[in-house]
């Protein structure tokens, strides 16, 4: 990046560190950042949605729908995490390029099973070998994306499914016996008085999901963990910048980012619950009456 840094093996100090740290696969360490931020601000809305539609599925008076929430909750929930981070991505690729087999290659004379291997044909394969690399890191995000979803969207549907039934009966009988319908008692009073009950249980399953992020290195996707690991690792005089086992300070870098992710996910999260119980029924609501007085 400077102009001093044309040759690595003449500098020391200062010099050498800021050369070292404006590599290219340094600042691909520092996009990766930006990577777990993408991935939180895309995974917690995708998994709230999955997780309302479980509640919602799991509450039905239609027996088979209320069968597919719960069995989503219980499968999920009952499974290890990491099982989960490690399947969907495969079954849903496999199933992706299975699909568009069928379309594209009807003349396939060939088993798309060969023993351990799955085999279809070159033009249904996602993405396309002549696709660019962004295309295939891309495609591999997505998969990581939804399958963080699948996961945390269950565990969202076990909260949401709980405060829904914590929103005072009486609330719902005072909105029938004005006329509402129960779908408009659901939608204009269960689903906006739920939130003050589900927020304590919301907040703790993103910070479990802010934990989860590193998973994203063993599902092939370069996070900070990949390069952390890539860059702190001993470097002979074959590479430009040799250094010992780094990895010590590089992985302490990360648990530092970390623990200040967590302290503004606290502090906004606190901000948000306080908004949220003003004035309501609550403990926190009592709370703040009593500070106030």
């Amino acid at each position: 990046m400077f102009s001093y840094c044309t040759d690595p093996a003449s500098l020391e100090g200062i010099a050498w560190l800021s050369c070292y740290l404006t590599t290219g696969k340094h600042f691909a360490f520092y996009g990766s950042f930006g990577t777990v931020a993408i991935l939180l601000l895309i995974t917690a809305p995708l998994a709230l949605a999955f997780g309302f539609a479980g509640a919602i599925a799991a509450r039905s008076s239609f027996l088979p729908v209320r069968w597919l929430g719960k069995g989503y909750t219980a499968m999920v929930r009952g499974v290890p995490d990491i099982i989960f981070f490690l399947f969907v991505p495969i079954a849903l690729d496999q199933a992706f390029e299975w699909t568009r087999h069928q379309v594209l290659c009807p003349d396939w004379d060939q088993p798309v099973r060969q023993g351990s291997d799955f085999v279809v044909c070159n033009a249904a394969k996602l993405p396309l070998s002549s696709a660019p690399q962004w295309l295939h890191e891309g495609y591999g995000f997505a998969l990581a994306v939804l399958a963080f979803s699948v996961v945390f969207g269950a565990f969202a549907a076990n909260v949401l499914f709980g405060v829904m039934r914590a929103v005072p009966r009486g609330q719902l009988e005072t909105a029938e016996a004005y006329g509402m319908t129960p779908r408009q008692s659901f939608w204009r009073v269960l689903v906006p008085q739920m939130w003050v009950y589900a927020l304590p249980g919301l907040s703790n399953l993103w910070m479990i999901l802010v934990k989860a992020t590193p998973l994203l290195f063993l599902l092939g996707v370069e996070d900070i963990v990949y390069w952390a690991r890539e860059l702190g690792g001993s470097k002979t005089s074959a590479y430009a910048y040799p250094h010992p086992d780094w990895r010590l300070y590089y992985f302490l870098g990360l648990l530092v980012f970390y623990l200040m992710l967590t302290k503004v996910s606290e502090v906004v999260l606190g901000h948000l619950t306080r908004r949220l119980t003003h004035g309501q029924a609550t403990a926190g609501g009592e709370a703040q009456r009593r500070a106030a007085a």
